[in-house]
C-alpha cells in the first residue's frame, strides 16, 4: 500500500482521530503539520486537483474566517481558494488525507475509510 499523508492540526479533535484510526489500521503515514509547514500555491493547487466536492471546502468558515471579515462566496473557485489558504493557512480544512492520486477532507474521520 502507498504510504497516505496527512495534513494534521494537533489541536483538532478530527485530525486526531484520522490519525487514531490510521494507527487502528498499522497504516503507514505520514505527517505534515501545516500551520508550521504551510504547503506552497503548487501543493495547494495540486491538493486541490485531487479532492472531489467542491473546492470552497477546503476553507474553514469558522470563528477566524469570520474576524477576518470574510464572504463564503468569494472563495468559491481555485484561484480565491489557493490565495486566501497561502496568506491564511489555518482556514485550511484539515485533516487533508491523500492515498495516491486521492485526497479527502476527513471530517469526520471516518470518511478516511474510502482511501483505505
Amino acid at each position: 500500500m502507498e504510504r497516505i499523508t496527512v495534513y494534521h492540526n494537533p489541536a483538532c479533535g478530527n485530525s486526531r482521530g484520522a490519525l487514531e484510526l490510521l494507527r487502528a489500521r498499522d497504516v503507514e503515514f505520514d505527517i505534515i503539520e501545516y500551520l508550521k509547514e504551510h504547503p506552497t500555491r503548487e501543493r495547494l493547487e495540486k491538493i486541490i486537483g485531487m479532492l472531489e466536492g467542491p473546492v470552497a471546502d477546503l476553507v474553514r468558515k469558522d470563528k477566524r474566517f469570520k474576524e477576518l471579515g470574510l464572504n463564503p462566496a468569494d472563495y468559491a473557485d481555485k484561484k480565491a481558494v489557493v490565495a486566501i489558504l497561502l496568506e491564511h493557512p489555518e482556514l485550511m480544512q484539515r485533516p487533508i488525507v491523500i492515498h495516491g492520486k486521492r485526497a479527502i477532507i476527513a471530517r469526520p474521520p471516518e470518511k478516511l475509510e474510502a482511501l483505505l
